[in-house]
């Protein structure tokens, strides 16, 4: 559907998804760059370690036809690089929203307590 541009799309889908969160519950996931960089940094050097291992063993590949064709280091596609920066963030993103509901929904079941 997608073609090259499949991965990529795919990657735009999961960070657009999920970027709505940061305005609609004043998250300040974005704002925290520190944070940003320690789970990505923390994270990302393993996966790519392990997919450049994965792929040189034949385990499994990228198909060229569903990706831009721009590879970095390892033989792997530009899209699985910033695969281990947008999912990270997404998954900020969606875990404190989820936190941010249930600390609202917390306030509102302990005011319905309270109040007579």
């Amino acid at each position: 559907m997608f073609g090259q541009w499949s991965y990529a799309a795919m990657l735009l889908f999961v960070i657009g998804a999920s970027w709505w969160l940061e305005l609609a519950f004043r998250l300040r996931v974005l704002r925290n760059p520190k944070r940003l960089f320690l789970t990505i940094g923390l994270v990302s050097p393993w996966f790519v370690i392990w997919d450049a291992y994965a792929t040189a063993q034949g385990h499994w590949f990228f198909d060229r036809s569903l990706t831009l064709g721009i590879y970095g280091p390892f033989g792997l596609p530009l899209e699985e690089y910033l695969f281990f920066v947008f999912i990270p963030i997404a998954a900020l993103l969606t875990l404190e929203g989820v936190e941010s509901v249930m600390r609202t929904l917390k306030k509102l079941a302990t005011r319905k307590k309270v109040t007579p």
